[in-house]
């Protein structure tokens, strides 16, 4: 299995976008070892305002090669309201080791060097919690 160091290491040789955790205190990096599904990417991106154009057709290209994946259910990208150059990405998936397996794989790395370098990316995962009478999980 791929580790987040080996990830980590190919994204610094390509000059990728960079990684920042949405939760310092549990990062990607310890999730994705974690037996769970199914889960709900949950993906923030900053570019700078010049980039947002390049930012959605590296984003594309990404979200192209990802449904073809096991275990790939659906992806949304949202921009912020206003004049911010800041987006969301979800995706469902039917597993963590599901979107592992995609993340690190080695022909969706080197897509990852399209990004712009402007790009920051805070990848966190998520699952749904059932709340009476509100929703299910």
């Amino acid at each position: 299995m791929t580790t987040w160091h080996q990830i980590e290491m190919t994204f610094k040789e390509y000059r990728m976008v960079s990684f920042k955790p949405l939760d310092p205190e549990f990062p990607i990096e310890q999730q994705l070892s974690i037996d769970a599904g199914p889960v709900v990417l949950v993906n923030l991106f900053t570019v700078d305002p010049v980039d947002q154009d390049a930012l959605v057709e590296a984003w594309k290209s990404d979200a192209q090669w990802m449904k073809k994946q096991p275990g790939y259910i659906s992806t949304q990208l949202h921009k912020a309201i206003g004049d911010g150059s800041m987006y969301l990405n979800y995706a469902v998936w039917d597993s963590v080791a599901d979107f592992r397996a995609a993340f690190s794989n080695p022909e969706f790395q080197q897509q990852l060097s399209h990004y712009p370098s402007s790009a920051v990316t805070a990848p966190h995962l998520f699952e749904k919690v059932a709340v009476p009478n509100c929703c299910t999980a």
